[in-house]
């Protein structure tokens, strides 16, 4: 389904329920798909990555967003698919609807974002370079995109090789992803390795700057 991936055969973004996912999403689902200690980990880990005053597009989000509560940003932007559950979300200074497999391109400014986050909701991503590549162009330059992901998911909404992996291999889909759409010095990160909570990973990759030598880099990060 994407073009951007030649290497991949068609069949690897296909579903096993192809119905509309605005269908499925139409019923909000009030519930956290991390347990606390997932939770608690991400929400460190965004304490890194967020600075005050911080302008932030939530990406694929809902009633919750994870972020420090003593964190105050200047605005925060979220996507979703229910518009109840985004209203719902204290957080959230702006939202909007909308279908990233049916349409990619976001209706925001180029430029405008210190950070973009996507949590729990990459598995779903059936045009994941066309979208990521749209996150590059409203983000800052240099700026993070924090996409994280544990063993939970909606299964018949999943694409097929996100199922077909163990989360090391998915980690590494994550990141060809971020790379493919122009992401610089993209690190996987061990959020929670779960232990004692669910197991939470991080890929974090930089909105490309003016500075080839930053562009240039890649590490995998623990």
């Amino acid at each position: 389904m994407t073009s951007n991936l030649p290497e991949l055969p068609p069949e690897a973004f296909r579903k096993v329920d192809s119905t509309s996912d605005q269908d499925f999403y139409k019923a909000p689902r009030l519930v956290t798909h991390i347990d606390e200690g997932a939770t608690a980990a991400l929400t460190a880990l965004y304490g890194t990555v967020l600075s005050p005053g911080d302008t932030v597009l939530d990406l694929m989000s809902s009633w919750v967003s994870h972020l420090p509560a003593k964190l105050q940003l200047s605005e925060v932007v979220g996507h979703g698919m229910n518009a109840q559950e985004l209203a719902a979300n204290p957080r959230l200074t702006g939202w909007f609807v909308q279908d990233l497999n049916q349409t990619p391109v976001l209706p925001l400014q180029n430029d405008t974002y210190n950070a973009a986050l996507c949590c729990v909701g990459v598995q779903y991503l059936q045009r994941p370079i066309e979208v990521f590549a749209d996150v590059a162009r409203v983000l800052k330059a240099g700026a993070p995109l924090v996409v994280s992901f544990s063993n939970r998911c909606f299964p018949t909404k999943a694409v097929a090789i996100w199922q077909a992996l163990e989360a090391q291999g998915q980690a590494e889909l994550v990141r060809l992803y971020m790379q493919r759409a122009g992401f610089a010095n993209v690190q996987v990160h061990i959020v929670a390795d779960g232990s004692s909570s669910d197991p939470l990973t991080a890929v974090v990759g930089h909105a490309p700057s003016n500075d080839p030598l930053q562009n240039s880099i890649s590490d995998t990060g623990n």
